[in-house]
């Protein structure tokens, strides 16, 4: 893993552990040489964790869309910043730079661009691995909700593997570095 997208909320969040694991996150991410791809914003926890890699030396690359320049703040001290012409190619622009995708807490963005990288790999268009940086629990709901799409029967149990959860930073690179690609149980067309 040589890049990695990290998705996290443009708020900073209530709880002071959110904003230290997203700064943990941007210093380790510095420290072993991984380039941190993120959508470009100075704004929270996905600002904090950019900010924690520049000063550890890190790469960082922004990608933002050309009309969220002012409402999200760009950040204009990053390695490299992309400019793209809308929402669609900023997700796809992220993927294409990414090895590997990291989701922090968030909201609703956060989890459609999650949710759209876990529906990518479903299909078989990436065997990138996917993590959940799982500070104070946060994603239980979202994980008991997928679980439940298992048991009724709404999505197999593929879905639930291919995703690799911590609470600790250090704790899902580790499990991350060791991902293997899985083989959806059934074909989709």
């Amino acid at each position: 893993m040589r890049s990695i997208c990290i998705f996290a909320g443009a708020n900073p969040g209530i709880k002071p552990e959110y904003q230290q694991k997203a700064a943990l996150l941007g210093r380790l991410l510095a420290e072993q040489d991984i380039r941190l791809v993120y959508g470009g914003s100075r704004n929270g926890l996905m600002g904090i964790a950019a900010n924690e890699a520049l000063a550890y030396g890190g790469e960082v690359v922004g990608i933002m869309p050309t009309g969220l320049f002012k409402a999200e703040i760009v950040h204009r001290e990053l390695t490299e910043l992309v400019e793209v012409n809308g929402m669609h190619e900023r997700k796809a622009k992220m993927a294409e730079y990414a090895d590997a995708f990291i989701a922090l807490p968030g909201g609703i963005g956060t989890f459609e661009e999650l949710f759209e990288v876990l529906c990518w790999a479903q299909i078989g268009l990436h065997g990138k691995p996917v993590g959940l940086l799982n500070t104070l629990g946060y994603y239980e709901p979202l994980m008991g909700l997928i679980r439940h799409c298992i048991t009724e029967g709404f999505a197999s149990h593929s879905n639930l593997e291919a995703i690799h959860i911590a609470d600790e930073p250090e704790d899902l690179l580790s499990q991350m570095r060791h991902h293997s690609l899985l083989i959806p149980e059934k074909k989709w067309s």
